[in-house]
């Protein structure tokens, strides 16, 4: 028999600590306090549907039409918070009602001065709150080419000097016809009337000291006919570069001119 004296075993007392008795007390009481407060809670229906509407809006939700491109919201602000930061301004007036006429008259006598055999191919019409300045034909430019012709320079720096007189936003729009056209410098007839439209543009910045930030310089190619494409003198308005002074207006397409 061993004469080691043999170690006493430490007592291992039952059950779990004393703090976990706290902590799920702690734990008991929080949880009823939650419960307390939903069940006092009330929700606001009405508040609720607007919330979920600006949410809607926010986040470019639409049901009107079925896309399968990811939706595009125009803004990431609610309406409650976005009337500070991106407020609504009101429209300005581009030309006076009463320049209007003016404003025409004085390109008309530029017109009859110097495009009396070509003045029925060029039109300046009121529309609305703008101007409208069309180009038809071969009046600005040579079949194919996007150069601008002698003869159409002072007339364009008649409308610049008139641009100059007056506020707003200048666009500068290119048509062309139907007839397919490929060659080295234009595939298409949407490069087509988008060079010419450029080349008026760069006209009236440079030699017509309009500011650039005014302008504008859209090309629809022949999408967007004024009159019908079965003949020669349809196709020949259809080939237009259009000085549009004040905003861009809406177009309609459907109603063309029967012209042969």
């Amino acid at each position: 028999m061993s004469d080691e004296p043999v170690e006493a075993k430490e007592e291992v007392k039952e059950g779990a600590p004393a703090w976990v008795v706290t902590f799920g007390d702690l734990m008991s009481l929080l949880l009823c306090f939650f419960v307390l407060l939903l069940s006092f809670s009330e929700t606001d229906r009405a508040m609720y549907r607007q919330v979920a509407g600006s949410m809607e809006k926010a986040f470019g939700v639409q049901r009107k039409e079925r896309v399968m491109d990811s939706p595009m919201g125009i803004k990431m602000i609610a309406k409650d918070f976005d009337q500070v930061v991106l407020p609504t301004l009101p429209r300005q007036e581009i030309i006076a009602t009463q320049d209007m006429d003016t404003i025409k008259d004085e390109l008309k006598e530029e017109v009859d001065a110097y495009f009396k055999e070509e003045k029925d191919l060029i039109s300046i019409k009121i529309e609305g709150d703008t101007i409208k300045i069309s180009l038809m034909g071969e009046t600005a430019f040579d079949s194919g080419k996007a150069k601008i012709r002698k003869k159409m320079i002072p007339l364009l720096k008649k409308i610049a000097s008139v641009i100059n007189k007056i506020k707003g936003d200048i666009t500068i729009a290119g048509h062309t016809d139907n007839v397919s056209i490929r060659t080295r410098k234009f595939k298409s007839n949407l490069e087509l009337s988008l060079a010419r439209a450029l080349s008026v543009s760069n006209f009236l910045i440079y030699k017509g000291s309009v500011k650039p930030e005014r302008i504008s310089t859209m090309g629809f190619g022949e999408y967007r006919p004024v009159a019908t494409n079965d003949g020669f003198k349809g196709r020949r308005r259809n080939r237009r570069v259009e000085i549009i002074l004040g905003s861009f207006p809406a177009f309609e397409h459907n109603n063309k001119e029967p012209l042969n």
